[in-house]
């Protein structure tokens, strides 16, 4: 896992406040979004176009992966986003409210147009598609292979729910089969699976059960709306040393296994499989992107 794939933790930074945007820097998030959207108000859009662009040109934060946030496909702010986005050369730009695969392509040809006239690598600036309606649940796996830009498609609770006519519950039974379609496409796609925000920042016990759900299924992040959130989130993406140890020996008895010319081991007195190598694997691969040690050594 490279550096851009430590992906545990993107937390929302309104567009409007250079203090926040300064502190957001020293929270441990790994992605900052920068916020042009829900967070910002009609009347000062074009003000954070121009703090966020400043943000990221002169006072982009060291060792986070940067995105932002532009606001709808179909909005009149569409245009100047994504000029002002792209020469501020972040990470990637976020965009909401995805329902079809063409919306993404039309901002690829945008963002590639702007390249060029600015003389930047044309493909440099990634692309996380926001999953907001049941339209674009349904189409989650035409969207996730839309452009090569895409790293990452993201589920938007609220707005989903909204457009089923459901209850947002804290259960969050209601977007159960939406988490799985996201969930696969990213999967069949070879991207990022970020999970829904949980927006009650202070129930902390209902993060945690919500949480549970996330990484059960097997999402690679969630998007964080305040900081306190952040460290609860990392730790549920971050493999713990019981389970990087059990990995270590997953594949050392697969190595034996192959040293010994047969590909049937055990461990603790069950089969090992390929499922569980590939789970082996996935773990230390976290654990690297982490930079966590275990016995002194770097996995």
């Amino acid at each position: 896992m490279s550096k851009t794939e430590l992906m545990r933790t993107s937390l929302y930074v309104g567009g409007t406040s250079p203090a926040r945007m300064i502190q957001s820097g020293f929270y441990h998030a790994d992605c900052l979004v920068y916020d042009l959207e829900d967070a910002v108000s009609t009347g000062e859009k074009d003000a954070a176009r121009f703090l966020v662009y400043n943000a990221i040109k002169y006072q982009r934060p060291k060792d986070k992966y940067i995105l932002i946030r532009i606001n709808g496909i179909y909005s009149s702010e569409l245009d100047e986003d994504l000029e002002a986005a792209v020469r501020a050369q972040p990470d990637a730009i976020r965009i909401p409210k995805v329902e079809y695969a063409e919306e993404v392509a039309r901002i690829d040809e945008k963002i590639t147009v702007i390249e060029k006239e600015a003389g930047l690598p044309v493909g440099g600036i990634q692309i996380w598609c926001n999953i907001e309606s049941y339209q674009g649940a349904l189409n989650a796996r035409d969207i996730a292979k839309a452009s090569p830009r895409v790293v990452a498609m993201a589920l938007g609770a609220e707005d989903f729910t909204a457009s089923m006519a459901a209850q947002r519950t804290k259960s969050g039974w209601e977007i159960f089969y939406a988490r799985n379609l996201v969930l696969m496409a990213c999967r069949e796609a070879g991207i990022s699976a970020q999970d829904a925000v949980f927006s009650d920042i202070k129930d902390m016990d209902g993060l945690q059960r919500d949480l549970e759900m996330t990484r059960a299924l097997g999402f690679d992040g969630k998007t964080c709306v305040h900081p306190s959130q952040i460290d609860a989130v990392n730790a549920c993406f971050t493999p713990t040393e019981k389970e990087i140890l059990n990995a270590q020996r997953v594949l050392d008895a697969l190595r034996q296994a192959g040293m010994n010319h047969t590909g049937v081991c055990t461990v603790d007195g069950g089969m090992v499989d390929k499922p569980m190598e590939i789970r082996a694997r996935t773990v230390l691969a976290k654990a690297k992107a982490a930079g966590i040690e275990v016995g002194g050594i770097v996995q």
